[in-house]
């Protein structure tokens, strides 16, 4: 198994390198933690994502002009008329902010393949081999299955916590208020007769 241990490099997620695969208790809390939060966040920046390019098309308002449907026969059909339409402008911004959040997405996505790079080759004759008898991406067998789960294991999890959260959310807000306590009133009436 190869010692991956990527170069130190410059991202605003990780400010010092992590080690892969984790050597001590500390190393694994680091990895776990980081890539629990990264996925965490990667879903939310997919969740706003989608649902900004969902909702665009909600946002243009169209404003139809009924008066003269009300006007004295002969009506000209059809009657409405669409006096005029807003929010193109609006509905345009959500999706474009929409398709900036999925870029996001995507390079969160990226950074955390790459934080699971194993070290450059050096040698001379194992870059050769490496080149000789690298992956072949027709046969799943030789493609980089321990760096995936390495690069995917716990922000897979975060994700999975994210969905679980916002639907635990979304079920208590959105459960029916509890059932309104029943008043029961007594009434009387006594009727006499009048002499």
């Amino acid at each position: 198994m190869a010692n991956w241990a990527p170069p130190l490099e410059i991202s605003p997620w990780r400010r010092r390198g992590l080690k892969i695969p984790p050597d001590s208790f500390r190393a694994w809390v680091r990895l776990g933690t980081w890539e629990f939060g990264m996925g965490v966040f990667l879903y939310v920046v997919f969740g706003f994502g989608t649902q900004l390019i969902v909702s665009a098309p909600h946002s243009i308002v169209t404003v139809f002009d009924f008066t003269n449907c009300y006007a004295a026969p002969p009506v000209a059909l059809p009657c409405e008329r669409v006096a005029y339409r807003a929010g193109a402008l609006n509905a345009t911004l959500n999706a474009w902010c929409g398709l900036l959040l999925m870029a996001v997405a995507v390079w969160l996505v990226w950074d955390l393949w790459s934080a699971a790079a194993p070290r450059p080759i050096t040698d001379d004759f194992l870059k050769l081999l490496e080149d000789s008898f690298a992956r072949d991406w027709r046969k799943p067998r030789t493609w980089p299955w321990t760096r995936v789960a390495w690069a995917y294991g716990f922000a897979l999890v975060g994700v999975t916590s994210g969905v679980g959260m916002s639907l635990l959310i979304s079920v208590l807000s959105a459960s029916p208020p509890g059932r309104a306590p029943t008043v029961l009133v007594e009434t009387s009436q006594q009727f006499r007769v009048i002499q």
